[in-house]
Formats: structure tokens, sequence, C-alpha cells
């Protein structure tokens, strides 16, 4: 998949990934990478960037966790975090009924929500 489909996307993936629970920075990867099939191999200058943006927006919170020597951040979402990521959803579904309804002139167009 071209790297530029993620773009505008990124923020609601990472948020969904952070849904069930804390995660540190390789394992998001990890996890965008699973659920997507292998198909979104996200580069870690992607996410931190990213990441801390979101963090900044009070979208998510971090903290860190000791594991042996090293030293990692886990982030979390906060409520504000889930709010938004509800939007995003509601964002993509409404996204992919009109781009699906161009491509796909022959199915009836869902109403808009």
């Amino acid at each position: 998949m071209r790297a530029d489909a993620v773009r505008g996307h990124l923020d609601g993936l990472l948020l969904a990934v952070l849904e069930p629970g804390p995660l540190h920075g390789y394992a998001i990867i990890a996890a965008v990478q699973q659920r997507s099939g292998g198909v979104l191999d996200l580069r870690t200058g992607t996410i931190y960037p990213a990441l801390n943006r979101l963090e900044r927006l009070g979208l998510l919170s971090s903290t860190w966790e000791s594991v042996g020597e090293r030293r990692r951040r886990c982030y979390a979402l906060t409520d504000a975090g889930r709010g938004s990521l509800a939007g995003e959803r509601t964002a993509w579904d409404e996204f992919t009924t009109a781009i699906g309804s161009v491509l796909n002139p022959a199915a009836p167009p869902r109403p808009a929500t």
C-alpha cells in the first residue's frame, strides 16, 4: 500500500490501537501491522511525532515504564482521545460511503448521517 494512503488517517489508527489499553511505541507499530494483516507498516519516524502531537492535544497521556535496564514510554487514551476516536470513526464511515458510491455507482447510495 502506498505510504501516502495513510495520510489523514494516522491519528485514527493510533487512537484505535490504543483503545484496548496502553502500549509503547513499538507495540503500537506492531498492533497496526497486525490489525491490517501486514498491509500497514508504520515507521518510528512517522508515529513518534504523531504520538507527541496527540499527547500535546490532550488525546493521549504517557508514562515511563522500566523493562529491565531499559525505559520506554507507554501511551494511553484520555477521555478526550476516546471522544476523538468516535469522531474519527464517524468521519471514516462517511468518507468510505461517499468514495464507495463514486467507485461503485451500481450500488444504491446510502443516506448521509
